[in-house]
């Protein structure tokens, strides 16, 4: 077999997307968003450290629109990761393969991600 003549490795575009194979890719960018949160939440323990006038700065900061959709984005993250991270102890049990429960589990994961997210909001507004 010469070299042009092997096959291609199948690639998105051969693919249709799957729930499954989307809340995997999802999955890793939380992972990331929580890891930039995660700064994010560094830069305000040393504002604290640093004085009054840094607070102020920080808080300046998270309190703009830009800000406040940062923290919204990684309360989220914080959300889907968990809710994801405990359908993969299902999966590492074994439990939940099949195509109809991985969907259920799947839009629950979604559901619970997003009430957390409300939830969350509700009491740091309150």
């Amino acid at each position: 077999m010469s070299e042009s003549s092997r096959p291609l490795s199948p690639h998105l575009q051969v693919y249709k997307p799957q729930l499954t194979s989307m809340m995997s890719i999802f999955h890793r960018g939380t992972g990331i968003a929580l890891a930039v949160g995660t700064l994010m939440l560094a830069a305000w323990i040393l504002s604290v450290a640093a004085g009054p006038e840094a607070l102020e700065c920080f808080n300046g900061f998270a309190g703009s629109w830009f800000g406040q959709l940062l923290l919204l984005g990684w309360t989220f993250s914080i959300f889907y990761h968990l809710s994801n991270g405990i359908r993969h102890l299902f999966w590492d049990a074994g439990k939940g393969f099949e195509i109809e429960t991985a969907y259920k589990s799947g839009y629950a994961v979604l559901a619970s991600a997003a009430a957390l997210t409300v939830a969350a909001v509700i009491v740091a507004l309150a």
